[in-house]
């Protein structure tokens, strides 16, 4: 039996803005948008850590101008839901301190001539399960975080805390999402608040809301806080770092990832600008209707503005040559670190919002590598039909 005609599992899941994790995203990536408002030009290489009282802001950061970090990173921690002592952790108590250098001249040398701001491999990929031409798994869990975010700050559920994560596991038949399997919901909450009430109020105002009732049955199981508590949560219980939900950020571990986080990097990066690239074209590619799946590698080296590699894998679903499909991301995207920024306009103070809920698939948000502008173009060039996609299920 091929893989394709199988039946099985597959698990993504993610993590609410309050994740200690994703705050130290949203921390890194506030101080960037900040400085980008001010300076297009600023290299910013910036990371956090947060911990029970204390948020410690590192890296090398070469700018023209001033801006006040301090503020930025307690204004950011208020807006995640750290608000009041009770949490262990609040934007008004909490220690915070910082250590910024400038960026290593032998590091500058390379990007101001135009090159790669480092070396490595970078992975983008689209398949048309979902609307959003993302695997189903990863885009179910970011959905379902959203709204848990959302029934917490309309107070729809007034005893939830900023913390949560969320997972979904769905059940594939002959290569195609079929049924959600399981679903697990954790949720950061008041100490008052009971686990039947809890268990009630999330499946009524979060799972029923997202997920689509063809996908549940009779067999499909749901975790709500399965400890039974959820009280401790946020710094105060875990300490958080930047780049340690890379998988979240990006397919779900559907797809193969790179390695270097997002958060944090401006455009130069090519972690992030050669990610958002990769996606940009696999998308394309896949709302052409070229291929069912993309997967897109490209490689760089620190200093040099052409690609090193280009690797293209459909994964046997394309309906031209791959050859075909080579020549078309050659000749329509620019691939070189300069090319990117300029063709997705990534200058702008536009990475805080992309911090929690992921980096793709944000039919939320307007994000210009998640434009299919060029998929109309391929079709025509390849002499095939675009895909046609459902709407959207997210709220």
């Amino acid at each position: 039996m091929s893989a394709a005609a199988r039946t099985h599992l597959f698990t993504s899941e993610s993590v609410a803005e309050g994740h200690p994790d994703k705050l130290a995203d949203q921390i890194s990536d506030a101080i960037l948008d900040a400085i980008l408002a001010k300076d297009p030009l600023g290299r910013v290489a910036c990371e956090t850590a947060v911990t029970t009282g204390l948020a410690f802001v590192i890296g090398e950061i070469t700018t023209d101008t001033y801006v006040e970090m301090r503020d930025i990173i307690r204004q950011t921690i208020e807006e995640a839901g750290y608000d009041r002592p009770g949490f262990g952790f609040d934007a008004d108590t909490c220690g915070v301190i910082v250590s910024i250098d400038k960026q290593s001249p032998d590091i500058a040398r390379g990007v101001d001539t135009g090159g790669a701001g480092d070396q490595g491999m970078m992975f983008g990929f689209a398949c048309d399960e979902t609307p959003e031409l993302m695997p189903a798994p990863i885009q179910l869990a970011h959905q379902l975080a959203r709204q848990l975010a959302r029934v917490r700050k309309q107070e729809t559920l007034p005893y939830l805390g900023p913390d949560g994560k969320t997972q979904v596991s769905i059940q594939y038949q002959n290569g195609r999402p079929a049924r959600v399997d399981t679903i697990v919901v954790s949720a950061q909450h008041r100490e008052e608040a009971s686990l039947e009430q809890i268990r009630d109020d999330i499946r009524e105002t979060v799972i029923d809301v997202i997920v689509p009732a063809r996908m549940i049955d009779r067999n499909t199981v749901i975790h709500v806080n399965p400890t039974g508590r959820f009280v401790l949560g946020g710094p105060r219980a875990d300490a958080g770092v930047t780049g340690r939900k890379i998988i979240v950020d990006s397919y779900g571990g559907y797809a193969r990832h790179g390695g270097g986080c997002f958060s944090g990097k401006d455009p130069s990066k090519v972690d992030r600008s050669g990610a958002y690239a990769a996606r940009y074209a696999a998308k394309n590619i896949v709302a052409a209707g070229l291929a069912r799946r993309c997967e897109i590698q490209v490689a760089y080296a620190i200093g040099v503005r052409k690609p090193v590699s280009v690797l293209v894998d459909t994964a046997g679903t394309e309906r031209v040559p791959i050859a075909t499909i080579e020549k078309l991301i050659d000749e329509y995207f620019d691939l070189t670190p300069v090319g990117i920024i300029e063709q997705l306009d990534l200058r702008r103070p536009i990475y805080k919002q992309t911090a929690v809920y992921g980096h793709f698939g944000r039919s939320d948000l307007d994000l210009p590598w998640e434009r299919t502008d060029k998929a109309a173009q391929l079709a025509e060039e390849a002499g095939v039909q675009r895909l046609q996609v459902m709407e959207s299920q997210d709220a």
